[in-house]
């Protein structure tokens, strides 16, 4: 599968979506829920207050954030993904205190309002895109002035350092081999090859700059695996 691909990346995700949050706790030990509530941390969503969530899958992001805006506030979780709304919208079904809706489009062009959002966040969606620059001038426009925003994706590392083959010995001889089990060893490979042309950490935030936005950081996490960039429109 060619990397940033809309068409596959769509189909892949609607694969996937029956075991995707089973895999995610199982291939990453938990530990993807405590990167989320990093991003969660930084980006400090308040009470009343009206978010976004692009790319958002099954909507783990969606929840937390919503949980953490009641009462009064909002969040709109996006996915291309019908399947995997599918599920996010069964899940708001047992929380239906809180004020979610979700839109099935694509996060480059959303078709949303612009400065209409106070924040927005972006959960291993922005690897997924065929033009990652252009899903951050997308999330930008979304976002009134000063509002903040985060990203978090896996780490693009330097070819041949220590973590890049940590990075590919986990991809190869664990995720893949995992998810083959359940019949979906294809898509998991596709992981590895969405990072060979994800720009790292500092064409991120000269990325994100060019987009609008004020203020663009770029942090490595979980010992170099993972990557969240930080973001002030």
């Amino acid at each position: 599968m060619k990397p940033g691909n809309p068409q596959a990346v769509e189909q892949l995700f609607n694969d996937v979506a029956a075991n995707y949050d089973f895999l995610n706790d199982l291939l990453s030990l938990g530990l993807h829920r405590l990167w989320k509530r990093k991003l969660l941390s930084w980006v400090e969503p308040l009470k009343g207050q009206r978010w976004v969530d692009l790319c958002c899958g099954t909507g783990d992001m969606t929840f937390s954030l919503a949980r953490k805006v009641f009462p009064g506030g909002e969040v709109l979780g996006l996915d291309s993904a019908l399947k995997t709304l599918e599920i996010a919208r069964l899940r708001s079904k047992k929380e239906n205190e809180l004020s979610i809706s979700w839109k099935l489009a694509d996060a480059l062009n959303t078709g949303l309002p612009s400065s209409f959002f106070d924040g927005g966040v972006m959960a291993y969606g922005l690897r997924n895109l065929s033009d990652p620059a252009r899903g951050l001038a997308e999330l930008r426009r979304l976002l009134r002035p000063g509002a903040r925003a985060g990203v978090l994706d896996f780490n693009p590392l330097i070819s041949g350092s220590f973590g890049e083959s940590f990075q590919r010995l986990y991809l190869r001889k664990l995720v893949v081999p995992v998810s083959g089990a359940f019949g979906l060893k294809e898509q998991y490979a596709y992981l590895e090859e969405s990072l060979k042309d994800f720009p790292d950490g500092k064409t991120q935030e000269h990325l994100a700059l060019k987009a609008g936005f004020a203020k663009a950081s770029h942090t490595a996490i979980a010992f170099g695996q993972m990557g969240l960039l930080r973001l002030t429109a």
